[in-house]
């Protein structure tokens, strides 16, 4: 197909085409990423701005990375360091960035809407910067959804990663799903590919209104106060971190209590499919969402997988949205 999205903001109006467009690119850049010479002029020439207005390790290295294995300029924005500090607002940032040639940025703040916010900026202005949500509060994570779907896709197809591979896939999302933008990514596509999304947590964490995801998606959307259910004879299994900075309220009695109860262990996989395999977006509480020995078994564990996923998909969505020809 040929690609027309000049922003990636959300994977709710994401088509099959795209999804699959995303996963056969980025299988072309891992193999990129497998040679001696990891590098590729795509994007040579081009700004890429990470506006990382929130604390992140993985995401922002991994963007940054991916910007430089396409042979882009990057430019980072710590707040801490930054104009804000002294009264600049958000817009004024993006447009000093915007007036010093960037081509790409990729934002992440704490509050949703702001990458948007400022893809209609840049729009209003009449530029062709590209915006790409790399977080925005408890919206979405585009990116990570896509690298999750990719991690799973590449397990059963290497060579040709795509959406059909998840028809009828049993796949379960365990913890705190109230305050992550990852499950609401990972709900979009992975009910778009006909899984069948198993979202399970204590009902603090899993409000009804989850259930509304569903709605006219090609996949199906459970709800599970119980991990049990959720588990049964699950193909995947993906755990979300406790999201303790974004809790307002007192919404569990413990973790020990909570993992007591919706900790994935190697006992509780015994309910899954014999060759499950066990997901997680980082960064881990061990011993709380998943026990620390399972983390780091390499017959269940696709962590590890993800990570190095996660520099071949932002490879692919940085070089589709600066004109990358497909």
């Amino acid at each position: 197909m040929t690609w027309t999205r000049r922003h990636i903001l959300t994977l709710a109006d994401f088509t099959s085409d795209e999804y699959d467009t995303v996963l056969q690119t980025a299988a072309s850049f891992r193999e990129v990423l497998g040679r001696r010479t990891k590098k590729v002029p795509a994007l040579q020439g081009q700004v890429v701005a990470n506006l990382f207005f929130e604390p992140s390790t993985r995401t922002r290295n991994s963007f940054e990375l991916a910007a430089k294995r396409l042979s882009a300029d990057t430019l980072n924005f710590t707040p801490g360091s930054s104009s804000l500090t002294k009264g600049e607002t958000i817009l004024d940032t993006a447009k000093t960035y915007l007036a010093m040639g960037t081509d790409l940025m990729v934002i992440r703040h704490e509050q949703a809407g702001v990458p948007s916010t400022i893809a209609s900026e840049m729009d209003r202005l009449g530029s062709r910067v590209s915006v790409l949500n790399a977080g925005d509060g408890q919206h979405e994570h585009p990116s990570q959804g896509l690298l999750d779907l990719f991690t799973i896709c590449s397990l059963l197809d290497t060579e040709r990663p795509r959406l059909e591979l998840l028809a009828g896939k049993k796949i379960a999302v365990v913890g705190d799903i109230l305050h992550s933008r990852v499950a609401r990514s990972n709900i979009w596509s992975l009910t778009a590919s006909g899984a069948e999304v198993h979202l399970a947590g204590p009902p603090t964490l899993l409000p009804l209104l989850f259930a509304e995801c569903g709605d006219g998606r090609e996949g199906k959307l459970f709800l599970h106060w119980q991990l049990e259910p959720a588990l049964a004879d699950a193909d995947f299994v993906m755990t979300l971190r406790l999201q303790k900075e974004r809790m307002s309220d007192h919404l569990l009695p413990s973790l020990r209590e909570y993992h007591s109860l919706y900790g994935i262990t190697r006992d509780r996989l015994k309910l899954c499919k014999p060759d499950v395999k066990v997901l997680h977006p980082g960064p881990v509480n061990r011993g709380v969402e998943i026990s620390s020995d399972l983390m780091d078994d390499a017959q269940f564990s696709l962590i590890s997988q993800q990570v190095t996923s996660g520099v071949a998909v932002r490879m692919a969505l940085l070089y589709l949205i600066g004109g990358g020809k497909v």
